[in-house]
């Protein structure tokens, strides 16, 4: 893009803003017929016009914002959503707007906030179509679709890029290969290939595309030599992500979705390549859902096996607020950055309701009990492969006595040092976690509450 492009582009995305800012539905619907790829622009600090009309209380620009699908949860520099604005300045018809259920679910659950939570790892771009995982045929006319989308694994970690300057996203895009590159792998017995789903149909005017499927993507698993894997890029800022836990949070929330799904199966592959019922080896089935022994005496032939699925480890992860309601209990890990706290967190025990497993964790790693538990939203957590049970919980004692082999230190923070330190204040008392955890969010939800449950 040549500098007169970009100053042209420049200037375009501050008339849609300022448009925005001011109330301009006009203009607004104007530039955005021109350039439908203006509505997620972000201008100072990231605000995008959503924003920008949440903070000034223009309604109809956020109505013809949100019709025309722009992102509702992108977030400026202070990690604020549009919903998160309005809701500061009071714009109650906004925010009804942004966090809106049908009313049929009010009516069903008045007490509930039904405002549509979406973490981080928890968008569903594609449509599963489990339907399909026993149909060979079709998914062996769809591998060698010139359409079909392959991404590729080593070590568990996705092919990424570096993005160009003026694209929109994340820090780094998954490469995306077609099936000419990727046919020799296909052929490898060591290859894993799971099926992650068909492309969410389109709202479009175009008759072509109500005839045509979108196109399928499908995740490979190869134990080939990563130098060798990444010459197949064309891109000359190709890499394998080296530390997941801090490297798959730099993926667009679409992307994000993907990964999730894609390496929290690929993972239960690389460590059930043999059978924990007899210890003979396994094969794959179900289009990478399903692993069957292959000793035909095996118990696990017989009825159904939880052992021969995809697992997902269950994890409550809680805030626990102080009977006065004006502060919440957080701790710390040694592996933690200095600093950084974040709510308390443990594994479901077999047996265990979500409330109980509450219970327990917190008073085995902080001394602190608990009465009440809230849930607030859940979050897939594919390192390898967790489910994140997002919760609030009221504690009914307040003295502190940590187990050391869980967690360093835990402490009651006032809710006002919590939001200097979620929106960034001058010299905050401490740090936590991304706004890609669901910790992140459990804080956050909590600080936009009332003093009491």
């Amino acid at each position: 893009m040549t500098s007169f492009q970009m100053s042209a582009k420049e200037d375009m995305v501050e008339k849609f803003l300022d448009a925005a800012a001011r109330g301009d539905l006009t203009q607004v619907s104007s530039l955005l017929s021109l350039v439908p790829s203006l509505i997620n622009q972000t201008g100072y600090s990231g605000w995008t016009a959503l924003m920008l009309a949440a903070r000034n209380g223009h309604l109809h620009v956020a109505e013809k914002l949100v019709s025309l699908g722009c992102d509702k949860s992108s977030v400026n520099s202070s990690s604020q959503t549009a919903l998160d604005i309005a809701k500061f300045w009071g714009h109650r018809h906004i925010a009804g707007l942004l966090s809106q259920s049908e009313g049929s679910c009010r009516r069903i659950l008045p007490g509930g906030d039904l405002s549509l939570q979406e973490n981080y790892f928890g968008r569903e771009t594609l449509d599963r179509l489990s339907g399909r995982r026993t149909d060979e045929v079709w998914l062996e006319t769809k591998q060698k679709d010139l359409a079909t989308v392959y991404l590729l694994f080593s070590n568990l970690s996705p092919m990424v890029s570096t993005p160009q300057e003026d694209s929109e996203g994340g820090d780094i895009k998954l490469c995306r290969f077609r099936y000419e590159a990727v046919k020799d792998l296909l052929q490898k017995p060591s290859t894993v290939l799971i099926f992650l789903g068909m492309e969410k149909m389109k709202s479009s005017s175009s008759s072509s595309s109500q005839t045509e499927e979108p196109p399928v993507w499908f995740a490979i698993s190869t134990d080939e030599d990563a130098a060798e894997l990444l010459r197949r890029c064309r891109e000359n800022t190709c890499l394998f992500p080296k530390t997941p836990n801090r490297d798959l949070l730099k993926l667009s929330e679409e992307e994000a979705g993907v990964v999730a799904q894609a390496r929290s199966v690929l993972a239960w592959h690389s460590r059930y390549s043999f059978c924990s019922t007899c210890g003979s080896s396994t094969h794959l089935e179900e289009a990478g859902y399903k692993r069957s022994c292959l000793n035909p005496e095996c118990r696990s032939q017989r009825g159904v096996h939880n052992t021969c699925y995809p697992r997902v480890d269950p994890v409550v992860i809680m805030l626990v607020i102080h009977p006065d309601g004006n502060q919440c209990l957080l701790g710390r890990k040694k592996v933690f950055p200095a600093g950084m706290f974040s709510c308390l967190a443990g594994f479901v025990e077999p047996g265990e309701a979500i409330e109980e497993a509450v219970r327990r964790e917190v008073e085995e790693e902080s001394g602190v009990k608990v009465g009440p538990v809230q849930y607030v939203s859940c979050q897939p957590w594919p390192m390898p492969s967790n489910l994140m049970i997002g919760c609030l919980a009221v504690a009914v004692t307040t003295d502190i006595k940590v187990d050391e082999k869980e967690i360093e230190e835990a402490r009651w923070f006032p809710r006002q040092q919590v939001i200097d330190s979620l929106f960034r204040g001058a010299s905050p008392a401490f740090f936590v976690p991304p706004r890609q955890t669901i910790a992140h969010q459990l804080i956050k939800h909590w600080v936009g509450m009332n003093s009491n449950l």
